[in-house]
């Protein structure tokens, strides 16, 4: 009768010492979870007859963190599709249990946006924001890291100091692509709206910087027109498209550099001009692919959200592991475009 695997085998196979192998079977602290997960893998192929022990006490000693996430509005499609990428990215950690609070902000103003940060910061061990610069949020922000909980910025910076470990684009590089698009797209020169949500989000005050230093640089015959604010909002930016369109019969280009995408073109389709102007937005989502098959929308710009949430939960559960050290954790993902000739 063959004899079943002992503690020495089970040591030999996972290639560790037999003091290891008893330390995982008793759940004790001082195991690497990477050593931890060999001895189980191991056991599962000699057939140990501890396995189930042993998988106990690793589910056991899985680190657990809680963390929060403070996102834009709700009734925006791309913050649930951010929202969704996150819980993605949370469940398909392996060797840790995450927990993810994440909360929407209806009321975008500093105060709201302070005040649910530092609320959500009370009993989680990380966060990570989308939001505004504005002094009553910074104030906020820095009193929660001064109580040693690490805050990161998503998609958005916080700071142009990197005082907070920001994951997203580079914003500048992005407003120069949305540029070099409308410069190389348009049959003439002409004139080139631009549409802002709000200046005080950083991403799109770099988008505009970036955009506007590709004209000056490479496509000085485009008059570009100053800004006008949508302060996030589809009506908004519906009124400001249909502004432009009235005002000036030779506009060429229209770059959506914030929130609001939806009013735009509805906007254009409404005035009859989809497809007469050279149009870049942000997001591949229902309302963007539509105007992409559609011809009323010619380039989306994408954040990759995937792999920006992988960025924030690696992130966090880096800084909550060791606190001191921060400030290496920024990450800029490269961005994705669309037309409609690759959706």
């Amino acid at each position: 009768m063959m004899m079943r695997p002992t503690i020495r085998d089970l040591a030999e196979k996972a290639g560790v010492s037999v003091a290891t192998v008893n330390r995982v079977l008793a759940g004790q602290d001082g195991v690497r979870p990477a050593m931890r997960e060999k001895v189980e893998r191991a056991a599962g192929e000699i057939g140990f007859y501890g396995l189930g022990a042993i998988q106990n006490r690793n589910l056991a000693s899985r680190p657990k963190y809680r963390f929060g996430v403070l996102l834009l509005q709700p009734h925006r499609p791309f913050y649930q599709m951010t929202a969704a990428a996150l819980r993605d990215a949370a469940r398909a950690v392996t060797d840790a249990d995450v927990e993810l609070r994440i909360e929407f902000l209806e009321d975008l103003s500093p105060q709201n946006t302070a005040s649910r940060a530092l609320e959500l910061s009370r009993d989680c061990q990380a966060i990570c924001v989308t939001a505004a610069v504005h002094p009553v949020v910074t104030e906020a922000l820095d009193r929660i890291t001064d109580d040693g909980v690490p805050v990161f910025a998503f998609i958005t910076q916080l700071s142009a100091t990197g005082q907070f470990p920001y994951v997203g684009l580079d914003n500048w590089k992005v407003g120069r692509q949305a540029a070099w698009a409308i410069a190389n797209v348009c049959k003439a020169p002409g004139k080139i709206g631009i549409l802002l949500g709000n200046p005080r989000y950083r991403n799109q005050e770099m988008n505009e910087t970036g955009f506007r230093s590709y004209f000056r640089e490479y496509a000085t015959e485009f008059t570009l027109l100053e800004p006008l604010s949508t302060f996030e909002s589809s009506a908004v930016s519906q009124e400001m498209t249909e502004k432009l369109l009235r005002e000036h019969s030779d506009l060429a280009g229209l770059y959506v550099a914030g929130g609001g995408i939806s009013g735009a073109l509805s906007a254009l389709r409404a005035q009859g001009r989809s497809g007469t102007l050279v149009v870049v937005g942000y997001e591949l989502m229902d309302v963007t692919r539509a105007a992409l098959l559609d011809g009323t929308m010619t380039v989306a710009i994408a954040h990759p959200l995937r792999q920006m949430a992988d960025c924030a939960i690696g992130g966090m559960i880096e800084a909550a592991s060791n606190p001191q050290d921060v400030g290496s954790l920024t990450k800029i993902t490269p961005f994705e475009i669309y037309t409609r000739e690759n959706i």
